[in-house]
């Protein structure tokens, strides 16, 4: 007797430790990347937390902290001094001393210093910026440099966990954690141009935090965190980032160019403001640059009759049939393409659709 009550309780001690095996095994934790830092205690730590913890210990190395001086000349006494003109953060983007950031944190900076976390300070060389993409391109020589581990915003969905590491009002490396609230959202570079599939996220963002990475669970770079909605300017829950996909293809050309390095069709357009006012729908052409694609195309701006009446010329509405609304739809549509390439450009011309066919030429010539 006693044998067959010992091969069940075996029994049962068998199929509870498969059950715990087994859930334990479906159960969806984050990575853990590594082991824990030696100076945080394992017990009583959830998988997630452990997760974050090695995170914001393997990252923040990475992160730094932006400062944005002017220089103005004191009224009475004429002498020349450095004042702060604000702050925010930045990320190493690779061991040559690229440093990545937005480009409103260092707007209107006579002198930029970046401080490490190890409370080390260097001067910041400007190598370019693209202000329609609030991204900004900066070097320093300094040793030891540890890069930012750079992702792909591709396969980003609703609800992945993100962490934010910045320096929020000032107070250096700090953690928040969230989600992916939102994909796709849109929102204005500093000279109101649209920056588009941005990543929404519940992650805090707060003043000081522009410039600074915002990571997936594997502590990977997914976008750059650039401002966030609040009536109280603190974080509501509602933060944007500019995903590191566009992140990837703005870095070489701000190192070779100094700028985004758009093609161009040569025309100088009229103001959508202007525009507005006479109900035009798509971007009126003003004028054409002689000898540049456009007007190679047969394009044409606004005319003049004998009694000096104006006429419109084209109206921009469609490149390779994707609408045109202002110049701003314009120029998003221009990136999406290099100089040599042949686009189809439809147009509005006294109640007649017109289409050419326009090889785009590089920006200057």
């Amino acid at each position: 007797m006693w044998k067959w009550a010992f091969a069940i309780l075996l029994g049962i001690f068998i199929s509870t430790l498969l059950l715990v095996t087994n859930r334990d095994s479906d159960a969806a934790t984050p990575p853990v990347l590594s082991q824990i830092p030696s100076d945080i205690p394992a017990l009583g730590l959830t998988r997630d937390e452990i997760n974050n913890m090695e995170i914001f210990s393997r990252v923040s190395p990475s992160v730094v902290h932006v400062t944005n001086q002017q220089v103005v000349r004191r009224r009475f006494t004429r002498n020349v001094m450095e004042i702060p003109r604000g702050s925010g953060t930045g990320f190493v983007w690779d061991d040559s001393g690229l440093i990545v950031t937005n480009y409103h944190v260092i707007h209107g900076a006579n002198k930029v210093t970046i401080t490490m976390q190890s409370g080390e300070s260097y001067d910041a060389e400007l190598v370019g910026y693209a202000r329609e993409k609030d991204i900004a391109l900066l070097r320093i020589d300094a040793p030891d440099l540890k890069p930012i581990i750079v992702g792909d915003s591709s396969g980003l969905v609703v609800g992945r966990k993100v962490l934010a590491i910045g320096n929020p009002f000032e107070l250096d490396t700090t953690l928040t954690v969230g989600v992916v609230s939102a994909l796709g959202r849109e929102i204005k570079s500093l000279d109101n141009r649209t920056i588009k599939n941005v990543i929404q996220t519940d992650a805090a963002i707060n003043p000081g935090n522009s410039g600074g990475p915002l990571l997936d669970s594997y502590g990977q770079l997914v976008g750059v965190n650039t401002s966030i909605i609040s009536p109280s300017g603190g974080s509501a829950g509602i933060g944007f980032a500019i995903p590191v996909n566009t992140v990837k293809k703005i870095v070489p050309q701000l190192l070779q160019h100094g700028r985004l390095f758009r093609p161009i069709l040569g025309i100088e357009p009229l103001s959508d403001n202007v525009a507005q006012r006479f109900r035009v729908k798509g971007v009126a052409i003003l004028a054409v640059q002689q000898g540049l694609p456009a007007d190679k195309a047969g394009m044409v701006g606004i005319r003049e009759d004998n009694q000096r009446n104006l006429y419109l010329g084209d109206v921009i509405i469609a490149v390779d049939d994707e609408s045109v609304i202002n110049e701003d739809t314009l120029l998003s549509l221009l990136e999406q393409y290099k100089p040599g390439d042949i686009v189809k450009v439809t147009t509005l011309r006294d109640d007649e659709i017109m289409h050419y066919e326009v090889t785009l030429a590089e920006p200057g010539q």
